[in-house]
């Protein structure tokens, strides 16, 4: 079977990134942003998750509907979770702003910073393991945390791959509807997918 030109499978590639974005904003926004965003991030991780295991022979927006419908309700339930945990650190910050000082509220304040930064960190861990393993709820929440806790090589990975992303989009601001989430989540996944062979290569091993 003869191959196709190089410059048809680029702009086939594009088009399924940038239909992947649209369907993410989209049904982010069906589910009003805070009902949307969990469901709708999982759809997306499990298409680029597809695509980096060499399956690409599928329809993105059939495949993004299922997944995002199958998934609302339990996504939706460990996004709770998550958002009481952001919820709650939110508040502590303003109170410990506001009613305290000094070298104990400076403190206080970096230290619950440091927690938002592994809490949206542990989120964005979760995604890849809720598409990767069969879980309880409970163990999708620890499993995040703790790998978040013991990656820190993989960590920084994402953040330089964040940082470049987040430059590129800040360079041409016309990229945000076109790959504002496909790019991030397609890095979160591929640098997990290191992540969990190395794990795995390690029980194995046990």
């Amino acid at each position: 079977m003869e191959k196709s030109p190089w410059i048809i499978v680029v702009c086939e590639w594009i088009w399924k990134a940038i239909s992947a974005n649209v369907c993410w904003i989209a049904f982010t926004a069906l589910g009003l942003g805070v009902f949307g965003f969990f469901p709708a991030t999982v759809a997306l991780f499990t298409i680029v998750r597809k695509w980096q295991r060499k399956d690409t022979d599928f329809p993105v927006w059939k495949t993004f509907k299922h997944v995002y419908f199958k998934e609302w309700k339990r996504s939706n339930g460990i996004g709770l979770v998550f958002y009481s945990i952001g919820l709650f650190l939110f508040i502590d910050i303003r109170i410990t702003e506001s009613f305290m000082s000094g070298v104990l509220g400076s403190f206080l304040s970096i230290i619950l910073y440091i927690l938002v930064v592994i809490l949206l960190l542990a989120i964005s861990y979760f995604f890849a393991v809720y598409v990767h393993y069969e879980y309880s709820s409970k163990e999708y929440i620890k499993q995040s945390f703790l790998i978040t806790l013991t990656s820190l090589p993989f960590t920084l990975l994402i953040g330089i791959g964040f940082f470049v992303i987040g430059y590129s989009i800040n360079q041409y601001p016309g990229l945000i509807p076109f790959i504002s989430a496909v790019a991030p989540a397609y890095w979160i996944m591929r640098v997990c997918l290191s992540r969990f062979a190395f794990l795995e290569k390690r029980v194995q091993q046990l």
